[in-house]
């Protein structure tokens, strides 16, 4: 028998104001075919402007919940993976921790901008392992819309805010890639790269500043980047990319999606795409997308399912798992 940690239920929130790409044609030199045929994005949400990233993260968190059947009350523990903080502390992890009610256990912030959810269903999977907590509620949350240069038509058109988050659980399993849960993870970072995708402002340096990306450097590293991580995941796992039922990546840019699925060899059918909808919500992405999945009636019980992430740092990884 091993000890694995099951997802046991999933939610996600999104704000109610929708963007369509006709909305920057006002602003910007840009329209919307040039978006769509450079990022397959076609809406996406932002936040109200009393709506914070923490305001999100608990709906979506609430929503995982009750999919799942239970209340804060059985909850350990909370990882939140945001690069949106509300404030520069506390974290907004124990934000939402005050506004479930949970009274117990502990909650933190993870920071790997987009890979974020990666590395935070990671920690929480080690938290599970090694018997610090039972049932983890692992949240990705952004307000990405607050850190856009509006005038940067290259980036601005990009994002969205939203949350996803999902209920982890201690489970024992037979220690085969048969067993649901989290069956392996990778994380990668390389400080090297920063000036390729950063915000340039923060605590230390005194201003909030804006998100800055060189577009077609991120590009190149992403392809080959979440390509590998996702074998590297599925290797330690004891599977192949034949083994795959459903790719849940990172939604940035539906090239750098097409272009993973093809370095892996997998058609676009296992893929599930929701950029066209929510843009690129950087941690929040890969929880909305599953949440969606499941919702659809893509992802079901049995299927396993590899996700992957890329973000400034650079950051990157994936997990394999069961549902």
């Amino acid at each position: 028998m091993a000890g694995r940690s099951v997802v046991v239920g999933v939610g996600h929130y999104l704000p109610k104001r929708v963007v369509p790409n006709s909305e920057f044609e006002k602003t910007l030199d840009t329209t919307d075919e040039w978006i769509r045929t450079r990022s397959g994005i076609e809406r996406r949400h932002f936040a109200a402007d009393d709506e914070t990233t923490s305001d999100l993260a608990a709906k979506a968190a609430e929503a995982a919940l009750a999919d799942a059947g239970l209340t804060a009350d059985d909850i350990d523990a909370i990882v939140l993976a945001t690069s949106t903080a509300d404030l520069t502390f506390p974290s907004a992890a124990t934000m939402v921790q005050a506004r479930l009610g949970m009274n117990r256990g502990f909650a933190f912030d993870v920071q790997a901008v987009c890979a974020g959810f990666v590395y935070a269903l990671s920690n929480a999977n080690a938290l599970v392992l090694s018997g610090q907590a039972r049932r983890v509620l692992v949240i990705g949350a952004e307000t990405f819309s607050r850190i856009m240069d509006w005038t940067d038509r290259s980036t601005c058109v990009l994002f969205g805010d939203g949350a996803g988050a999902l209920v982890l659980e201690g489970q024992e399993g037979q220690g085969t890639s048969d067993d649901r849960g989290i069956l392996a993870t990778d994380l990668n970072s390389d400080g090297r790269y920063k000036d390729l995708l950063y915000v340039d402002g923060g605590v230390s340096t005194q201003s909030t500043g804006h998100l800055r990306m060189q577009g077609n450097q991120v590009f190149r590293h992403a392809v080959e980047k979440l390509a590998k991580t996702a074998e590297v995941a599925l290797e330690r796992a004891g599977l192949t990319t034949d083994d795959v039922d459903w790719i849940v990546p990172h939604q940035a840019n539906i090239r750098i999606i097409q272009g993973t699925a093809r370095k892996m060899g997998l058609p676009m059918d296992n893929v599930v795409v929701t950029v066209q909808d929510h843009g690129n919500t950087s941690a929040a992405s890969i929880p909305l997308a599953l949440s969606v999945g499941k919702q659809s009636g893509q992802i079901k019980q049995g299927d396993l399912i590899v996700t992957e992430a890329i973000g400034g740092g650079l950051a990157w990884g994936a997990v394999a798992l069961r549902w």
